[in-house]
Parts: structure tokens; C-alpha cells; sequence
């Protein structure tokens, strides 16, 4: 499935890849985000943290209408404030994919599948 924007100087359509991508690299760059974890946890075995070229695993886009959902699954760092860092991780989704794409997201749902100590 894709996005799709009109223009007045055409069509755009823009993958839910793509839109993954984005909001994966906007959520690694939050404070107390140590990875993105796989969305199959169960299938997939232990929870691992996904690298850049894997966020789509991590990030599932759901499209009604034109709502656009966002679930993301991820690994906080041991200590923090997950409540917090689960709110920063949805304002910097919606903030990105706004400057980004030009949509905004409806709901960016949280899903926190394990906390690990950081590397320092």
C-alpha cells in the first residue's frame, strides 16, 4: 500500500516503507531509545534491535480512510521514564513525518517490547 497526495503538479505516491523508514529514524534519535524491535517478536525469537535498513520490521502503518495510523515497537534504556520517552518517541514521529512528507499522523501507538541497559 502507498500514500497518495495530489498536487497541482501531479500525483505523489509514497510508500509505507518509506513512511516506516522515516518515523524509524525519528524514534532512534529520541533520548532513552536504545533500538527499534521487531513487530513478529514472537516469531522472530528474542527481541533484537533492528538496524537502519530494518525499521520497516519495527513499524507498522495502517491506513483507514484518511487517517493514517503508526505502531512502533521499541526497546527503552534501563532508567528512564518510560511514560516520557514513550511521548517524546510520538511528538518527534508526528513532528518528522510532518516536515517530511507533509501528512500528519492520527494516532503513533507505542508498544515497548524491552528495556536494556545503553551502551555508554
Amino acid at each position: 500500500m502507498s500514500i497518495e497526495m495530489k498536487t497541482k503538479f501531479g500525483q505523489i505516491d509514497i510508500s509505507n516503507e518509506v513512511i516506516a523508514t522515516i518515523a524509524g529514524g525519528a524514534t532512534v534519535d529520541c533520548y532513552g531509545i536504545v533500538g527499534m524491535a521487531s513487530k513478529n517478536q514472537i516469531r522472530d525469537g528474542l527481541t533484537e534491535i533492528l538496524r537502519k535498513e530494518n525499521f520497516s520490521r519495527g513499524v507498522v502503518i495502517r491506513q483507514e480512510e484518511d487517517e493514517l495510523h503508526i505502531d512502533m515497537y521499541i526497546i527503552v534504556s534501563y532508567g528512564t521514564k518510560i511514560s516520557e520517552v514513550a511521548f517524546n518517541v510520538q511528538s518527534k514521529v508526528k513532528y518528522t513525518l510532518q516536515k517530511t512528507i507533509g501528512m500528519s499522523a492520527d494516532t503513533v501507538n507505542i508498544y515497548v517490547q524491552g528495556v536494556r541497559v545503553s551502551n555508554p
